[in-house]
């Protein structure tokens, strides 16, 4: 902790997001600019913005092939499950690409479907962070700064490539409380 935040607690780290540049890619153009908006307010450096599964991957292509790092598109939202999901399919793309500064590439799903399926296929298609919508500009930024914060080492296998799936448990340090020696419990009876 810094001395600046020592003793005050609750207080946050602050974050310039000037030079992180973010791709944003819904089907629908008001969510776009929704999106867009909102990027631009948290002060993120350059929000690029496509309704295109095709325009994205000519943004993706031209910025993140380029040997200049300052161009490379650092962060992608995406529409998980829209009528033609097109999110699976972009993302699939980007995690089968053999440029590391493509198939590294974080991605935020954001989608109004909340079931457990609709999530784990997001997981499992490589995506690092699943959103529902609607998106509030405090839940697109919790998830945007786990993705900064708390990067996941990827995972190759045969069968996949992508974000590690599980989440990884912190170690706590405080005395234990829950466990208990078999004399410390008690036996509750019952009246009959």
């Amino acid at each position: 902790m810094s001395q600046q935040n020592e003793g005050k607690v609750g207080r946050k780290q602050a974050y310039s997001l000037r030079g992180i540049r973010i791709l944003s890619v819904e089907e629908f153009p008001f969510m776009a600019g929704l999106m867009a908006s909102m990027l631009r307010e948290f002060g993120v450096g350059k929000v690029l913005s496509t309704c295109s599964v095709e325009e994205a991957k000519k943004l993706i292509s031209l910025h993140n092939e380029d040997s200049d790092k300052e161009n490379h598109i650092d962060i992608l939202t995406l529409d998980l499950m829209g009528p033609l999901k097109n999110g699976l399919d972009i993302l699939e793309w980007i995690r089968r690409q053999e440029k590391d500064e493509v198939r590294f590439l974080p991605a935020l799903f954001c989608t109004a479907y909340a079931s457990q399926d609709i999530v784990c296929t997001g997981r499992d298609y490589g995506a690092n962070e699943v959103m529902v919508k609607p998106v509030s500009a405090e839940k697109l930024a919790q998830r945007l700064l786990h993705i900064i914060d708390r990067p996941r080492p990827f995972i190759k296998s045969p069968a996949f490539f992508g974000p590690d799936r599980r989440r990884q448990d912190s170690q706590y340090n405080g005395q234990e409380r829950r466990i208990r020696g078999a004399n410390d419990l008690k036996v509750v009876h019952e009246k009959e």
